[in-house]
This record gives structure tokens, sequence and C-alpha cells, in this order.
């Protein structure tokens, strides 16, 4: 079954931001992207969905969702919510370009990329899994546990792209099964006991009047293996939450040693000091942050807190 989305990329649209993000894996198994397209394979509400994305500088684009199975409003719904967050139309950037017109540190930076965008995963699960595969290893590492989780836990769509896992997809999986595959026990318990509770209903990760950001981003905290870094990174890409503060990781610290001109990084607790100054907008500063290293041998988006 296929369905069509008219959706206007506005003016400024920085396409190889986009791009960027979704090619990280030179190998994989569930995102195809050439420079005009991307086509990403997700399941929502246990529907295998190969999306279908056109880029363009800006302007109206028809994105097309090809499902194996049925569509239902709700499903409509989050295919939407997924097109949008691929496509980084989450988090308005033009309110931290005006907010730092006069910022001596962070405005010349922000200057040079007015139009950057946060580009998120599909949806809330993929973003979170994400970030717990990637803490603490480095992205090449990182990005190849992610191959092998898709392709341990995700379905193949019928065109053949694989589509990334629902929760109930990876609490099947064992801790053998993962750590067969390269994971650190440490990492894969970690992995399936979110998904577990995810998948069971004890962990509600959907926002609501009751479940606003900071209560998600606690209930996220009491999950033994998850840290600061591995929640505020989880709700900028799955949520597009505003303002994230990514004061433990390496990138943002390395960003601000350049920045400040000194020898070392700043600790974790001063550059959570030095994001302060950017509330609420400390998601659109990381992300700055990062951008400004991309000529740099440095790692983007790593973390050094998630200890436990």
């Amino acid at each position: 079954m296929r369905v069509d989305f008219d959706i206007v990329l506005p003016l400024g649209y920085r396409v190889e931001d986009v791009l960027q993000f979704h090619r990280r894996d030179t190998e994989s198994v569930a995102e195809h992207v050439t420079p005009t397209l991307i086509r990403k394979g997700v399941m929502l509400d246990g529907v295998p969905v190969a999306l279908h994305v056109p880029l363009a500088q800006a302007g109206p684009i028809r994105c097309t969702a090809e499902l194996d199975g049925t569509l239902t409003p709700p499903l409509r719904e989050r295919i939407h919510a997924a097109l949008l967050n691929i496509l980084g139309l989450r988090i308005d950037p033009a309110p931290f370009l005006a907010a730092m017109a006069d910022d001596a540190m962070l405005g010349p930076v922000v200057r040079r990329r007015p139009g950057l965008r946060i580009v998120q995963s599909a949806s809330v699960f993929e973003a979170l899994t994400w970030a717990i595969i990637g803490q603490q290893i480095n992205l090449a590492f990182a990005i190849a546990l992610r191959r092998t989780f898709i392709l341990q836990a995700g379905r193949q769509h019928s065109s053949g792209l694989w589509c990334y896992p629902e929760a109930p997809d990876a609490a099947r999986l064992t801790v053998d099964d993962l750590t067969s595959r390269k994971f650190s026990r440490a990492k894969a318990e970690t992995l399936l006991r979110f998904a577990s509770l995810v998948a069971s209903g004890a962990l509600d990760l959907v926002p609501g009047p009751d479940n606003d950001m900071e209560r998600i981003g606690q209930r996220l905290l009491a999950v033994k293996g998850i840290g600061p870094w591995t929640v505020n990174y989880g709700l900028l890409r799955g949520y597009g939450h505003g303002d994230c503060s990514l004061h433990g990781d390496v990138a943002v610290r390395a960003a601000l040693q350049r920045l400040l001109g000194e020898e070392t990084r700043p600790s974790i607790a001063r550059t959570e000091q030095l994001l302060q100054q950017y509330r609420p907008h400390r998601t659109m500063a990381a992300a700055h942050l990062w951008a400004s290293l991309a000529t740099d041998e440095v790692r983007d988006e790593n973390s050094d807190d998630d200890s436990r």
C-alpha cells in the first residue's frame, strides 16, 4: 500500500546536513541515501514501512510511504511524524539565531550556519536505542553495532529495505544474541532492559499532560545503565526537545575548548555551567558546537558520563 505526504521545506533548507546525518553508515541496511533521495525503513505500529523522501533546497516535496500492512489513522500520524523528524523540521532555527545576535562566543558560529537544523531519528525508540548503543564507544563501532541490531531485531520490507525495529521486536532478543555480535554484556543488558520496559508499557515514552519531557527524562534515568548523556541525546534525536544539555558530550566540550582558546577541554561540570546561558535553546547550541567541528577529526556525538 502506498500513501503520499506533501511537505514544504523552508527557505534556506540545508539539504547536505540532512544527507550527512542519514548516510553515516556507508553499509546501511535500513537507509539508502543519494544526493536527492532518502529511503528509510522503519517499523511503525507493527507495520514495516519504507519511506521515500525526495530532497530540495526549499519548497514543496511529495514523500511516499510504502506499507506492508494496513493504514490506520494513528499509523498515518506516526508516518507523518517520522517524516518531519528525519527532515529536521521540528525545531525552527530562527529564534536561536535571533537570540545569538549579540553573543560573543556562539554568535559568529551560528551566523556561519543560520539555517542549521536538528535532524532526528524516525522514532523515539530508534533515537533512544541508538543513544544506548552509541554511548562511550567510537562512532564507527557504534554504527556497526546499530547495523547488527537492525538485522537481528528488525524486519525486512517487501522492497528489500530493512526496517528499524520497535520495542516488541527488540525485546524478543536475548543478551547472548547481542554479545555474540560484539555488544558488551552491559550494553546488551541495558538495551534489552529498555526495550522490555517499553514493550510492556512500564516505561511510557508518549508525551502528555502528565508525562512531559522532564518526567520522561526522570523515568529514563531510573533505568539501570542509562545516564544523563543518553537521556539528553535521546530527547534531542527522539522528540526534538529544544533544551537538551549535552554537557557530557566529548565533541561539545572539544568545541567549547576551541572557542575559549584553552589548552584542555572544560570539565563536564563547567560545560554544564557554560551551556546554562543558552537556555531554553541548549539543543541548538549543541548542534552548532557539533557543526563547528565539521572539519576536525573529532567524533561528533559521544559521551563520557554514562558510566553506570
